[in-house]
């Protein structure tokens, strides 16, 4: 999270160009959004795990970032792929997400949704609610995406789970019952999957990122370069570490 922050504010500044990362975890990890709850945490059984936590720059609600691919897409404000509302821009990178998808085989969708439920406004995961013109596939959600704007910047966040048990986020979260608990592991299961859930699949972390590279490209017509972090986003993420995403009154602001 550190890493993002600091391109965005390089980028921000027009020092370094608009910027794709992907990543993935290490371990694995549970992120907040920016106005997500800490209480909604079970830190016990979290450090029981041995996963992280941290609380990210955007917004959304609680994503266990396992066995997935994290994209990250920082440009500066006045760059018109990402320029109008945060809906309108949303929409332009999600049509490059339905591509990337596609070039794997994956048929999804990005549409409204046709009811809000209340469960869907207080429930504390990412993935068990998709929200409007999220990516579903089959009315599975199976990207969950958030963006923050900022010194100047765009910053998105998304992350795609890509195998293993996407109900695992529900053992380290903070439920009033069993049966609560329960209803929520039922519902996850219902409202979301992994890419490698989708019958007749089988994709790697490494063809998701290329056919990522490919969708933002094709889509958007962006020619990219590969690139690594300069000297000064090092160093300004080492401070936003010890200055924010590593301490306890970022984490637990809230």
């Amino acid at each position: 999270m550190a890493v993002d922050e600091a391109v965005l504010e390089f980028v921000a500044k027009k020092e370094k160009p608009p910027t794709l990362r992907l990543y993935a975890w290490d371990p694995y990890c549970l992120s907040l959004g920016h106005a997500q709850p800490a209480a909604d945490v079970n830190l016990q059984a979290l450090k029981a795990k041995g996963w992280g936590l941290v609380r990210r720059p955007t917004g959304g609600k609680a994503i266990l970032h396992a066995d997935e691919i994290t994209y990250a897409i920082i440009a500066p404000m006045d760059e018109p792929r990402v320029s109008g509302t945060v809906l309108e821009s949303y929409q332009r990178l999600s049509m490059a997400l339905l591509t990337a998808l596609r070039i794997i085989g994956i048929q999804a969708d990005s549409k409204p949704k046709k009811s809000v439920s209340r469960r869907s406004l207080i429930n504390p995961i990412c993935f068990e609610s998709p929200s409007d013109y999220e990516i579903t596939s089959n009315g599975k959600k199976i990207i969950g995406s958030a963006q923050a704007r900022r010194l100047q910047g765009v910053l998105q966040h998304g992350s795609i789970p890509l195998y293993g048990d996407i109900t695992r986020i529900i053992q380290i979260l903070n439920y009033n019952s069993i049966s609560e608990q329960k209803e929520a592991k039922n519902n996850l299961q219902d409202k979301a999957c992994t890419l490698n859930d989708i019958p007749n699949k089988k994709i790697t972390w490494q063809n998701t990122a290329n056919a990522l590279i490919s969708g933002f490209s094709n889509e958007l017509n962006i020619t990219f370069f590969q690139s690594h972090l300069s000297d000064k986003e090092i160093n300004r993420a080492k401070e936003l570490v010890q200055r924010k995403f590593g301490l306890d009154e970022w984490t637990f602001r809230i």
